[in-house]
């Protein structure tokens, strides 16, 4: 079955607009799409200890996990940023974690901008199991 990503433009979009962004007010939003097809979003929820505030896409990967998937065919974040913007460094670490190196990711703005980009490209190099094998 061939899914279009406007599905998860609409979801990203509409979850964005309940950022919690008192500090930055810089909203983002992200959907994510599994295997079984099902779009799981986030939005950044801000702490007045700003380390202690959760991301968009770490939103949307604990909202999958939770409903008991843990792979990503498909990613979309926006942002208003005259720019697409890429997820931060931990969440480029997270969505390695749950998506092959080659899973789409597409960056948006809400002017309607956007970069697609893979998982690789937003992490080359990155961390993985096999750098936990010891032999």
């Amino acid at each position: 079955m061939t899914q279009s990503p406007s599905d998860l433009a609409a979801a990203a979009r509409a979850v964005r607009e309940n950022a919690y962004v008192p500090y930055s007010h810089f909203k983002v939003g992200a959907a994510l799409r599994a295997p079984s097809g099902a779009v799981y979003v986030g939005c950044n929820v801000e702490n007045v200890a700003y380390p202690e505030g959760t991301c968009a896409e770490a939103g949307a990967i604990a909202a999958m996990v939770a409903a008991g998937e843990t792979e990503i065919t498909e990613a979309y974040v926006i942002a208003d940023s005259a720019h697409p913007v890429a997820p931060c460094g931990g969440c480029r670490q997270k969505l390695m974690e749950f998506a092959r190196a080659d899973v789409r990711v597409t960056l948006a703005t809400v002017d309607g901008a956007e970069e697609v980009v893979t998982v690789a490209d937003l992490l080359p190099g990155a961390f993985g199991t096999k750098h936990m094998d010891r032999a």
